[in-house]
């Protein structure tokens, strides 16, 4: 399972969760792209989002994404800090939900490989 944390989201959370690996908007080059950009990019390699943006649902789409998003009510840090024993869990509980969306995509690769077959 793939995890980025999105800009405005304290480091705290990745240097919190060692094991899962998180990487950062920053650390993929991504800093100050455009939300609609951003979650594209961010869909396209990863399975979940973790963001503080609360006017994110309001401004995009997400019902098109293959993404889980943890939506954090703060990026104050003392916040993050108290949150970071149940942001795991929660990462932990969308595991299933990821898996099924690698299957999707893994489905929607095999019909686009079988179409460029046909098309060829």
């Amino acid at each position: 399972m793939k995890i980025i944390i999105d800009e405005c989201v304290p480091s705290i959370v990745k240097r919190g969760l060692p094991e899962r690996g998180i990487v950062s908007v920053q650390d993929m080059g991504w800093s100050g792209i455009k939300n609609g950009q951003l979650l594209e990019l961010v869909a396209a390699d990863f399975d979940v989002f973790i963001t503080s943006d609360k006017n994110l649902r309001h401004q995009q789409n997400l019902s098109d994404l293959d993404l889980a998003i943890i939506l954090l009510p703060s990026n104050q840090v003392p916040v993050v800090r108290e949150l970071l024993p149940q942001i795991g869990p929660v990462v932990h509980r969308t595991e299933g939900f990821c898996r099924t969306i690698s299957r999707r995509r893994g489905n929607a690769d095999r019909r686009d490989q079988a179409r460029e077959k046909e098309e060829s």
